[in-house]
């Protein structure tokens, strides 16, 4: 074997949204993708009076928000995550908790269209939606940041 790579590394190119098992959104970046655990800490006196500190696992489950920025839509009345988050901004969070936290995924394909790798979080619901500061003498798309608030994420593939 010649060389670290025995496959091709995955390029951070192609990458959607997923909510319900259904694509809703292309994405230009995300943030948060974090898999991770919690680590407690004690110190405490040792031997000859020195301190020392001792690591422990947590809570065995962190969690960050996730942000993920797209081209901002032009008609917000037929977009999904537009459609989501007016719906819990008007009717709140407490009425249909199962209804309005969905389930979903950031999945990340290769160039010729095949998956290689997928995040999926749990009991999510967008929390924010950022538009960008606009300028006239712009000339890039408009992009939007929604933040979602999410309660576990896993990478499985």
């Amino acid at each position: 074997m010649s060389g670290l790579f025995t496959a091709d590394p995955i390029i951070s190119q192609n990458f959607f949204l997923e909510i319900d098992g259904k694509v809703v959104s292309a994405l230009m970046s995300v943030s948060g993708l974090d898999v991770e655990v919690g680590v407690g800490k004690v110190t405490q006196i040792g031997e000859n009076g020195s301190k020392q500190q001792v690591k422990f696992l947590g809570q065995t489950v962190e969690v960050p928000d996730l942000s993920l920025t797209r081209v901002a839509p032009a008609d917000v009345d037929n977009d999904e995550l537009w459609k989501w988050f007016k719906s819990i901004r008007s009717g709140g969070l407490a009425g249909d908790r199962a209804g309005n936290r969905k389930n979903g995924s950031v999945v990340l394909f290769d160039a010729s269209s095949q998956e290689v790798a997928r995040f999926n979080f749990f009991n999510g619901w967008p929390s924010k939606i950022s538009t960008d500061q606009l300028s006239v003498d712009g000339q890039d798309a408009i992009k939007e940041t929604v933040t979602l608030v999410i309660e576990r994420l896993e990478r499985v593939k």
